[in-house]
């Protein structure tokens, strides 16, 4: 079984980070772009099949998506699990965390890995039943972080952070318009330890347990007449409020 990828970034980061998944790559006839004409001369260097197609057929196998005159066929990328967390854990001292309870839309997925790597968040975690798939859309906003950030699937997501926090002392900080504290209030380094950022869907927020889960709350302050953000615009944020604090703490 394969996957489509498509666009420049996202085959570029493909080519640099695990150039064995590649099966093979079409590209539009007739384009002249110097991006393209230099990523497939080092596609056709490793020995890649790569052939020509028109964009009909492009347009129908990205359904439509912004390919920019590339696409490749994929094998699937690693799925990570429940029981991959401890080795998530253990290869980064205090790592910090990406929880995501109801991402559902893949372009919003693709934003928040794309800003996660951004920031240098170690993993993300999303519920089985409640997330958008890491489909070609989502692969593609992501402009190839879904390479570098691994996203794990959890059956129970109130579980796992339970087990964050009694086997490894994450700190866990969720997102609520209701919070007392705004995330400029709040120290999220006060402790020496592994930090968990959640963010709800777009309108519903977390849900009920997953906000039961959480050792603080915190919101962001809108001065507008909108009551709340994409959820990707509010992911990057919250991260680069905890990357400035991060870096003040260490400094």
């Amino acid at each position: 079984m394969s996957e489509t990828v498509y666009g420049i970034h996202a085959i570029e980061a493909l080519l640099n980070r695990a150039p064995e998944r590649i099966i093979e790559v079409f590209i539009i006839k007739g384009r002249e772009d110097k991006r393209l004409i230099s990523l497939v001369h080092q596609l056709e260097q490793l020995g890649l099949p790569v052939k020509i197609t028109n964009r009909q057929w492009l347009d129908e196998k990205s359904k439509n998506g912004v390919h920019q005159g590339i696409l490749a066929m994929v094998k699937p990328c690693r799925s990570y699990q429940e029981n991959d967390i401890p080795l998530l854990m253990e290869q980064q001292s205090n790592p910090v965390i990406l929880i995501l309870d109801g991402v559902t839309d893949p372009h919003n997925l693709g934003a928040c890995i794309r800003t996660a790597d951004a920031a240098g968040v170690n993993f993300i975690i999303v519920p089985k039943d409640r997330s958008a798939s890491l489909n070609s859309t989502a692969q593609k906003v992501a402009c190839g972080a879904a390479e570098s950030v691994p996203v794990v699937r959890v059956t129970n997501l109130a579980r796992t952070m339970r087990m964050l926090q009694d086997e490894y002392q994450v700190w866990i900080v969720g997102t609520a318009g209701e919070a007392d504290k705004t995330l400029y209030q709040t120290n999220f380094f006060t402790k020496p330890t592994s930090l968990a950022l959640v963010m709800g869907a777009e309108g519903e927020g977390m849900r009920r347990l997953t906000k039961e889960h959480c050792d603080e709350l915190v919101s962001i302050p809108m001065a507008g007449i909108v009551s709340s953000l994409n959820v990707s615009v509010a992911t990057g944020v919250c991260l680069f409020e905890i990357v400035r604090q991060k870096g003040q703490s260490q400094g």
